[in-house]
């Protein structure tokens, strides 16, 4: 293949994630959890491997003509945000005003987080939480705590989408990335076995689930605290 015929195939690729976001938001309305999240878990997959993708046939040279980065960003919203939002308001873990807070946080803070130009820090980490809201709302799926446990995990995330903290992204973040990488790629694997055995409490996967949730939200955190060997 040619170089601009490689380059054209990363954005049919990336572009496939819409697809994925319409299969999940078909099994989204039809309350049918675990195959909506199935799907967002195919199109989180799809979201690793894209940017590697791209950087490797160097789409911005070979198809300029398609804006990478715009194009990732509205799949982004719909798989990362909207979707999830909408399954933790009509699954009813979150009931009435708390729901109605969740949708509104969710959806506006994001938004705004995903049009801001300061959303990546120099080592190519995130400047705030990054807005993984389908990472958050599966594993509320999966351990079901009480609302007002959701709630405050909710207040807690949006807020800290505008604070001065890192998060890491598990592929361009260098520092910890032989880390990293497997810890996203283990907490991609969970999701898809908990989702499988439809959330079933028992299930080893929900222990995966907040074993490398919990470091991929705190390693950025920690990379801060602890000053980089020179």
């Amino acid at each position: 293949m040619t170089p601009r015929a490689l380059a054209l195939s990363v954005h049919l690729f990336t572009a496939t994630g819409a697809v994925f976001a319409m299969l999940s938001m078909l099994a989204a309305v039809e309350g049918k959890w675990s195959l909506m999240f199935l799907w967002l878990v195919v199109a989180f997959f799809v979201d690793g491997l894209d940017g590697p993708l791209a950087r490797r046939y160097h789409v911005k040279v070979h198809a300029a003509e398609f804006d990478g980065v715009l194009l990732d960003l509205i799949i982004d919203y719909l798989t990362y945000v909207f979707i999830p939002a909408f399954a933790l308001f009509k699954s009813g873990l979150m009931d009435g005003w708390t729901g109605w807070f969740a949708i509104i946080v969710i959806t506006f803070a994001s938004v705004m987080y995903f049009a801001d130009t300061r959303m990546k820090s120099k080592d190519n980490s995130f400047s705030g939480f990054p807005g993984c809201w389908n990472m958050v709302v599966l594993v509320i799926f999966a351990l079901e705590p009480n609302f007002w446990v959701c709630l405050v995990l909710v207040s807690v995330l949006a807020l800290a989408m505008f604070l001065p903290l890192k998060f890491v992204h598990p592929v361009r973040t260098e520092r910890w990335r032989w880390l990293s990488l497997p810890m996203a790629l283990a907490w991609t694997f969970f999701a898809g076995w908990a989702a499988w055995v439809d959330f079933h409490p028992e299930s080893w996967a929900h222990w995966g689930l907040v074993v490398t949730s919990l470091y991929l939200v705190s390693a950025g955190i920690a990379q801060q605290i602890i000053p980089a060997k020179n």
